[in-house]
């Protein structure tokens, strides 16, 4: 009993201290991030004037589920269509950010003798910033309404999504022991692979079990659905080789697209908000002073380069991406810090073996000093862009303002609807015709093979029994990869037009799809038939052609898309 009131002890120390300092903090209009952290290193193991925590393993698994949660509730308030809606601007500034500030990383890692991986992953934390604490400056300084702050978030939302990718492939750096190379590659792909399936099984499915039990669901109920579809979803990304904290972004995010997101928001909020304490206060658990004395050049250096360099690129990108220049200014000023995301991806590598153990307090200590100077530093942003704007001239400033890496839209409008419309379709297409045959040839005929069904048939005709199953199973999802929709059609009858040349490219799009519907018929036909490869090929081409001409396929393929549509769609109809 005492070894199990240890626990006990270890949590209420946690949570008092935790609670006295939010109260102090709050009375310093400070963050509340930063009490956890205080907190932490209060009632760590380095300090010895307060009571200390015993067991500091057992805090590491309430730390760890409290990234799940953290990153769970990130997922509930993320929405892919939101993030698409805001055209290329945020993206192109993120990106360039991104790139720039793990080229710094890169740079300074190489100047310490790291490695290559661990030199990537320090310009990868370097170019997170804090969701947190940039939306409580925005609320306290009364800027939501201002026109750079919109764009500021997305490119928030954009670095969280590249921190959970970041993640993942620590998880396989620490696997492959390689910092490049295929391994990651693959790494990529595998992680795109799997997003995809995810979440359209996820929004086909959730939504609807949602809908057909409305009526037995309270709020009891819907917190543990919730919470058992987060935690069986760490499961099932762990089983197939990528992070906990994945599996909660995931489950997050196909939950956010449901009518009930807004309840689950609520109801979750509170326990979100307990992990999430718990586990900042064991980030603070591990700051070693001595470390950080003997670090200070380092952490002196990351805080001069996130406050300068990175407010620097990120006004650069901003304005490369077609921001005006105060407006670039301005969310350059107010990305300069060291985010919290920082500090977990420090903690997975430091986990995983793959990152220093003091680049954890060292990247701390950064975020800490540069949480503070986060308001002053988004007023001086102003200040700059008045004397820029005084300086520069009239001429120089139009053509900032006016400027776009991606041009002005022109001629290339309707390739770009073209491939809007639909290399997103091929793509999930493509994925759930292999996920489909993974689970066939893996698991569901071994399984009837198992059970002995096919002994009472000749081989040949449990093949073709099998085989037909199999092409039926597929078909929609083939149909669904090489359709063209009557307004993608009219795109390729106008790109024809404004161009003779576009039509080879046309075609070129056009049998690549078929190919590729033609490999997956293939590849059923030739795990079942021993016929020479020609007639194989001669009955994919027969089968895809009566494929397409099918009646039946479209109307089953237009149930799926239909279905699929209705869930994502719910919860703004709902909202109208």
């Amino acid at each position: 009993m005492a070894e199990n009131l240890k626990l006990v002890s270890d949590l209420a120390l946690i949570l008092i201290s935790a609670g006295v300092t939010t109260i102090i903090f709050k009375l310093l209009r400070q963050p509340l991030v930063l009490g956890y952290i205080v907190a932490g290193f209060l009632v760590g193991p380095h300090l010895n004037i307060f009571p200390t925590v015993a067991d500091i393993a057992n805090i590491e698994v309430w730390s760890e589920i409290g990234i799940i949660f953290l990153l769970f509730g990130l997922g509930l308030e993320f929405s892919f269509k939101k993030l698409f809606s805001v055209g290329s601007k945020a993206f192109v500034t993120a990106l360039l950010e991104i790139v720039a500030m793990i080229a710094v990383g890169v740079l300074l890692g190489f100047v310490m003798n790291w490695d290559l991986m661990e030199s990537i992953f320090l310009g990868g934390m370097l170019a997170m910033s804090s969701t947190t604490i940039i939306i409580k400056a925005f609320e306290d300084m009364k800027l939501k309404n201002e026109p750079f702050v919109d764009l500021t978030m997305v490119v928030l939302i954009i670095q969280d999504v590249v921190a959970v990718v970041m993640m993942v492939l620590l998880s396989t750096a620490a696997a492959s022991k390689q910092s490049a190379g295929m391994e990651m590659l693959m790494s990529i792909v595998k992680l795109v692979f799997f997003l995809i399936l995810w979440f359209v099984v996820g929004i086909y499915l959730i939504p609807t079990f949602f809908k057909k039990a409305k009526k037995y669901i309270n709020d009891e109920t819907l917190l543990i659905i919730s919470i058992g579809l987060c935690f069986g979803m760490v499961i099932i990304a762990n089983s197939v080789g990528f992070s906990s904290a994945l599996g909660a972004f995931v489950i997050g995010s196909i939950l956010s697209e449901t009518i009930e997101s807004e309840r689950i928001i609520k109801l979750t909020h509170s326990i979100k908000d307990l992990f999430g304490a718990i586990f900042f206060v064991s980030v603070g658990m591990m700051i070693d002073p001595q470390i950080l004395v003997q670090y200070w050049e380092l952490i002196l250096s990351l805080v001069i380069i996130t406050l300068v360099i990175k407010a620097l690129v990120s006004s650069g990108a901003a304005l490369i991406a077609g921001a005006t220049l105060e407006d670039s200014i301005k969310t350059g000023f107010t990305l300069s810090q060291v985010g919290e995301f920082a500090f977990i991806i420090a903690s997975v590598g430091v986990t995983l073996g793959v990152m220093p153990k003091h680049i954890y307090p060292v990247i701390i200590a950064a975020s800490v000093i540069t949480t503070f100077t986060t308001p002053y530093w988004i007023k001086a942003a102003t200040p700059l862009y008045l004397f820029l704007d005084r300086k520069l001239p009239a001429r120089a400033k139009a053509q900032m303002d006016a400027y776009s890496l991606l041009g002005k839209k022109s001629g290339n409008k309707n390739w770009r609807s073209v491939i809007v419309s639909t290399l997103p379709r091929v793509l999930i297409f493509f994925v759930l015709s292999f996920a489909l045959l993974v689970v066939l040839f893996d698991y569901l005929w071994p399984f009837v093979k198992q059970l002995g069904i096919g002994q009472f048939l000749p081989q040949w005709l449990h093949n073709t029994i099998l085989a037909a199953l199999s092409l039926m199973m597929i078909v929609p999802f083939l149909y669904g990869m090489v359709r063209n929709k009557p307004k993608t059609r009219q795109m390729y009858v106008e790109l024809i037009q404004e161009n003779k040349a576009n039509t080879i490219a046309v075609v070129v799009w056009t049998l690549f799809r078929f190919i590729l519907a033609g490999f997956f018929v293939f590849s059923i036909l030739v795990n079942f038939f021993k016929y020479t490869k020609w007639v194989v090929i001669l009955i994919t081409i027969a089968i895809v052609l009566i494929m397409m001409f099918s009646g039946r396929t479209l109307r089953r393929l237009t149930f799926l898309e239909n279905k699929f549509m209705e869930n994502l769609n719910a919860k703004e109809e709902v909202k109208n």
